[in-house]
């Protein structure tokens, strides 16, 4: 039977970052290729912010199992549902967007852990096996063990509850949306604010006391990063694509505007005509 890793479940346990790309815009498989060339250790398959379908999602899991980068898929809040879906289709990990309480990080659990942590439904032609299961206990132990399950705080009451959501057995990342958290407490946008900062020390001392990850989304800065590692993230969605193409083109336009043309150039062109 085929070993499974995921990758990004690697990099933690070596303590080291790592790093995701979130996709709004890919829509082809040939994106896990690209970002494993890129450097990127997960893709964040965003099915919550997204129109993408589960169709596609999973075909984007199964390349992407190929391609030696891990498939982690957002889905709506609560949605169970679709996550069971995506995880029975090749996904390695599954972000839940507004774990709010405690109960919510519990039930997460209660619905994508394999027994005796949880009541997920066994498959057994699933693509993280290539489809052949020879031994149905080891596979679910084996499949269990890599995926990530990452509760993402986007509220203050769930900032103040982040110590018991990170004492939940099976909960492997407590990961803060800042974007969202900053919102929320009235400073959209301002993913320094201190009331932000507060917040990540909050988590990070959670995360230690209890054997987790801390996570990170929706901070650009570099040096704001920078400061947020030093706390004690490790889990890091660096960005989506859409904003990758963007500020890439971006640049090289200007780059492309900012050259002069010769004069002698411009008459030979009929330019000055």
């Amino acid at each position: 039977m085929k070993e499974i890793e995921n990758r990004a479940k690697s990099r933690l346990e070596a303590g080291e970052l790592s790093l995701g790309i979130g996709l709004r815009m890919a829509r082809t498989v040939d994106i896990g290729k690209a970002m494993k060339t890129a450097g990127m250790d997960w893709l964040f398959i965003d099915m919550e912010h997204n129109s993408m379908s589960v169709d596609t999602g999973v075909q984007i899991a199964v390349a992407a199992l190929d391609a030696g980068i891990a498939p982690i898929a957002r889905v709506p809040p609560g949605d169970f549902r679709l996550a069971n879906r995506m995880l029975d289709g090749g996904a390695l990990g599954i972000v839940m967007p507004h774990v709010d309480t405690v109960d919510d990080a519990r039930r997460m659990v209660a619905e994508l852990r394999s027994p005796p942590r949880g009541h997920r439904g066994v498959s057994s032609s699933i693509p993280q096996f290539d489809y052949d299961i020879t031994d149905l206990g080891a596979a679910i132990a084996a499949l269990d063990r890599e995926t990530l399950l990452v509760a993402m705080l986007e509220e203050q009451g769930a900032i103040d509850q982040a110590a018991e959501i990170a004492a939940i057995d099976g909960i492997d990342v407590v990961m803060i949306g800042t974007n969202d958290f900053a919102a929320s407490i009235g400073v959209p946008g301002d993913v320094g604010d201190q009331r932000v900062v507060e917040a990540y020390r909050n988590v990070s001392a959670a995360c230690r006391s209890h054997g987790k990850w801390l996570g990170m989304g929706g901070v650009g800065d570099s040096e704001l990063v920078k400061r947020y590692v030093e706390m004690g993230v490790r889990f890091i969605l660096a960005g989506n694509d859409i904003n990758y193409l963007i500020s890439g083109v971006r640049q090289r336009t200007a780059e492309l505007r900012s050259i002069s043309l010769p004069a002698v150039a411009r008459q030979s062109c009929g330019f000055d005509a």
